[in-house]
């Protein structure tokens, strides 16, 4: 087993609205390995975001803890908070969010420039990272009105690993995609798993979980099933499609 990264303890997260209060994270016991790519499945208002959200420091939790490299980070305030989450931790969300004055290059420089002032370095992993998604020079003068959606998700994630993070957050990265832009996609996310980056995503689709070796499946706020797969490879898809059905109907999906 790989060194862990974040560990939970008794984690609870409680909303109150109009007088009642809403448990969302119940108790909930988890440790995530460096390395791994890890999925987080369930139905809706199961507590997928709101635990994504926990874990990256998004948004703190009303009880227990948060251990990130066995730092208590969910006792930071929100200044501290938001300098952990620059330093560690990189976002790819369903609302990719680019700057629209500002071109392909530039959007990623604004992110990379946040925690270097090194320019010149930064520019050279932006262009590094580009090339490795598939977005070539002609394309990083482009501004994201003129970008396909697969092509702005992509830069999305590049802006998500310029400050080479521990570890990525993606919520729902494919779900305003389609079939092939989503291919895309996930295939650059697993080759960023390949080089020993850690993810953690939340989907709610079978063929985008596909690509975690570790899929946690979500119930009423608490921890439901826990799967193990072997490393992601496209010879072995069926397979791995097989167990994971199995285990979401053993879940009730």
């Amino acid at each position: 087993m790989s060194e862990s990264l974040i560990v939970t303890e008794k984690l609870c997260k409680t909303y109150s609205t109009g007088g009642n209060q809403q448990h969302v994270l119940k108790n909930l016991d988890l440790t995530l390995h460096k390395g791994d790519f890890t999925v987080i499945m369930g139905a809706s208002g199961s507590g997928k975001s709101t635990l994504l959200y926990a874990l990256s420091g998004m948004d703190q939790p009303t009880l227990g803890s948060i251990l990130f490299n066995n730092k208590n980070i969910s006792k930071l305030n929100q200044d501290q908070l938001a300098l952990f989450r620059r330093k560690h931790c990189g976002f790819v969300f369903q609302n990719i969010n680019l700057l629209d004055h500002m071109s392909v290059l530039d959007n990623i420089l604004a992110s990379g420039l946040l925690v270097s002032k090194n320019k010149k370095e930064v520019i050279k992993q932006a262009k590094e990272l580009l090339s490795h998604v598939g977005l070539q020079e002609r394309d990083w003068s482009k501004f994201p009105s003129q970008l396909s959606g697969g092509e702005a998700q992509r830069v999305g994630i590049v802006r998500a690993l310029i400050n080479r993070p521990q570890i990525v957050f993606a919520d729902e990265p494919t779900g305003a995609l389609n079939s092939s832009s989503s291919d895309a996609v996930l295939d650059v996310l697993s080759s960023v798993n390949e080089n020993g980056q850690s993810i953690v995503m939340v989907t709610h689709d079978l063929k985008t979980a596909l690509r975690g070796n570790r899929v946690l499946f979500l119930r009423d706020g608490m921890i439901y099933g826990d799967l193990r797969l072997d490393p992601y490879y496209n010879n072995n898809r069926e397979q791995r499609q097989q167990q994971l059905q199995a285990f979401l109907n053993e879940m009730g999906w």
